[in-house]
């Protein structure tokens, strides 16, 4: 891990976030805060930490630039510790399921009395009220509800799950979006607020915009966002790579190109959007004979040769690491552990000209810093005694 601190021209810098979640949205969602600048405190009973932490990898990935507190909320004294802690933070996160951690005496309603700036996110599965909001639930439910499956990608009409967690990450995403403004907004008007993120619901503000345009449609596979040339088709040696002529010219460039080997596509029939659109099924049967003569090296150099938009459609990790342009960006790096293991990791995936380092500090022993993050607490505490005019902006973590 490179120490070096590059996100103080960040707006979250300096923004203190208790983070009470486990598994993959909640921490998904306060790395990105992490990354940006804010000192996330991941706080874990210490019986029963993050279950997470039996994956390695995972575990580095999703809680780097994080500390260690170690509380069990169960005991009252952990939780006025904790209670201390929100007096000085910006923001918590949580992903109990609704009235948990108010059952446990921290409900918003607390923790407004002990920080009225306080911004505190739930994240559930089908958000803090309605006839799901206490179901049990994972991604694929959460999918399931958005409107995911009832858009098909393909001609042959065949919607399958994808293989990452979309119905978390999405999820995740939009409580990052929203902790930052939340914050923002608390510099402005000096109110905290509780943000209630559904699963669910962030899901199907993906899905819906497609799964609404196809409502009327009876055939699913009739919506124009189905098409013939924008799809992935399979070279003579079983590789794949992605074709999108969306545009009329890239695909007068494509047939014009290679009409001369293959007669089929020298006609001006499918030279507009909608009636390449309209006759996709059988435009698709033409892009498979096709692309199934020719290997995936042939392809290569002469779609490159007419700049066309293609792309390789990678199906294992190694060729994405090793893509010229993944390397050229720095997408990834191999970042080491305390412990002696390794493992790649990507940085955020946006390059501010003033500089953000991904990798500042490595994921956190459970308690590893329950030390200095409450005597960082009880130093706020002092100056808010003592009449400090800016008490409610954390000190600035020493080891960072």
């Amino acid at each position: 891990m490179d120490s070096d601190n590059t996100s103080e021209w960040s707006f979250l810098h300096g923004k203190r976030v208790l983070d009470l979640s486990r598994l993959l949205p909640g921490p998904f969602a306060t790395t990105l805060l992490a990354d940006l600048g804010a000192d996330v405190v991941k706080v874990e009973n210490p019986k029963r930490p993050d279950p997470t932490r039996a994956a390695g990898e995972r575990m580095a990935s999703l809680n780097r630039n994080k500390r260690s507190i170690a509380l069990d909320l169960r005991l009252e004294s952990d939780r006025e510790t904790f209670l201390r802690l929100v007096e000085t933070a910006d923001a918590v996160v949580e992903g109990f399921r609704p009235q948990v951690l108010a059952g446990m005496g921290l409900g918003y309603d607390v923790l407004r009395k002990a920080n009225p700036r306080i911004v505190l996110c739930s994240i559930t599965g089908y958000g803090q009220s309605g006839p799901y909001a206490d179901k049990p639930g994972h991604e694929l439910n959460f999918l399931g509800l958005s409107g995911f499956f009832a858009v098909p990608g393909c001609t042959d009409g065949v919607v399958t799950r994808p293989g990452i967690r979309a119905g978390d990450l999405v999820g995740s995403m939009y409580a990052a979006l929203s902790i930052s403004v939340a914050l923002a907004s608390v510099d402005k008007h000096g109110r905290g607020q509780h943000i209630d993120i559904s699963l669910a619901e962030a899901a199907t503000a993906w899905c819906a915009p497609f799964a609404l345009m196809i409502r009327d449609i009876e055939n699913p596979t009739d919506s124009p966002t189905v098409q013939g040339d924008n799809d992935i088709f399979e070279t003579s040696d079983g590789c794949l790579l992605s074709l999108a002529t969306f545009e009329d010219k890239f695909w007068i460039e494509f047939r014009t190109a290679f009409s001369a080997e293959f007669p089929a596509l020298n006609t001006l029939r499918y030279d507009d959007r909608w009636t390449r659109t309209q006759h996709k099924a059988e435009l698709r049967e033409l892009l498979v004979t096709t692309f199934g003569t020719h290997t995936y090296g042939w392809w290569e150099k002469s779609l490159t040769a007419i700049n066309a938009p293609w792309a390789p459609v990678f199906t294992d990790a190694g060729q994405l690491m090793s893509d010229p342009h993944v390397v050229a960006r720095n997408l990834f790096s191999e970042v080491a552990t305390e412990n002696g293991e390794s493992w790649p990791q990507m940085r955020f995936p946006a390059q501010f000209s003033l500089g953000l380092n991904s990798f500042r500090l490595p994921t956190p022993y459970v308690g590893e810093h329950t030390e200095s993050v409450l005597d960082e607490a009880a130093a706020a505490t002092a100056r808010r005694d003592s009449g400090y005019p800016d008490f409610n902006s954390p000190s600035k973590p020493e080891d960072q």
